[in-house]
């Protein structure tokens, strides 16, 4: 079952251009629009480590439960394969201080859930040394996170396990009960998956996705001896959730079919069509709450 519906602090922190809002100022927008809990962008400029001490923890807990926002989930930005050509630095070492420091800010916030990536494939290394990398050093950041009663997810982004099949390989080696899947489904469809196969495969070891919709845009290149275009790899076009190409009902009635039961959190994360206004993003924010509605109740009904 859909736990919480929650909005992705990164959707208005001004990254591509779009208004901004401080970290206080999108709980009360999240809390304002309808959504039951938060996704909070770890890094600035929102939820810094360096700047968030356990005094400025309370306020923002504070903050969070007075505006009934009861669903916390901590993004993190890892990648544990990071500059494997200079093994002398502990790369890793630091990425999982920096992934035990989230959980405990996690739990300070009231939260139990903080996301991480896996790696960009290096040139650097063999496929199978950086396939256990990231086995071992999810393995030990969920042993960490498990101190403080937190859950380590890992969201099929980066190049490693991005595959639902993979992932689902992934999070079975790694073999913690804390350390889950936050699978997507922006991922798979852009692969020309099955989409409602990956969803059954990957639903019961999923806690969490995170959902956004795209238009494909075709791209050319002009070659005049040729007078002709060479046809390149297409970009995508981030649009309102019901006017993209990924089947998101088909998609929720296969998690919920197959027992997925979490959180579901919507993102604006790339330049969004009609622009960064404050007043697009509430609107692609505020239908995606009414996209959810009848899109879980129908995925229920199939379920039933």
């Amino acid at each position: 079952m859909i736990q919480a519906t929650v909005l992705h602090s990164v959707s208005y922190s001004g990254s591509w251009g779009q208004h901004f809002l401080s970290l206080e100022d999108f709980i009360d927008k999240a809390a304002e629009l309808g959504y039951d809990g938060v996704m909070l962008m770890a890094k600035r400029p929102h939820l810094s480590v360096l700047d968030w001490k356990p005094s400025a923890r309370e306020e923002l807990r504070a903050r969070l439960e007075r505006r009934g926002l009861r669903s916390v989930c901590l993004a993190g930005y890892t990648n544990f394969t990071a500059d494997l050509e200079h093994a002398d630095i502990p790369h890793r070492e630091m990425q999982i201080q920096h992934v035990a420091e989230l959980a405990e800010m996690a739990r300070d916030l009231g939260g139990s859930l903080v996301r991480v990536f896996t790696g960009y494939e290096s040139p650097a290394a063999a496929p199978g040394a950086q396939w256990m990398t990231v086995v071992d050093s999810l393995r030990e950041c969920a042993r960490r996170a498990a101190e403080f009663g937190v859950t380590i997810g890992v969201q099929n982004h980066h190049d490693i396990a991005c595959g639902f099949e993979t992932q689902h390989d992934l999070i079975e080696e790694v073999n913690e009960p804390n350390c889950r899947a936050l699978f997507d489904a922006w991922a798979p469809a852009l692969h020309g998956a099955d989409l409602p196969a990956a969803a059954a495969r990957m639903a019961q070891i999923t806690v969490h996705t995170t959902i956004a919709n795209y238009q494909i845009r075709p791209r050319y290149r002009y070659i005049p001896a040729l007078v002709n275009y060479e046809k390149l790899l297409p970009t995508v076009q981030a649009v309102p959730i019901d006017e993209g190409f990924i089947d998101y009902r088909a998609f929720l009635a296969a998690m919920l079919a197959s027992g997925f039961s979490g959180s579901v959190a919507y993102e604006m994360c790339s330049p969004l069509q009609g622009g960064g206004s404050l007043a697009n993003l509430d609107r692609y924010a505020r239908r995606f709450l009414e996209f959810l509605r009848t899109a879980g109740a129908t995925a229920r009904r199939e379920v039933s």
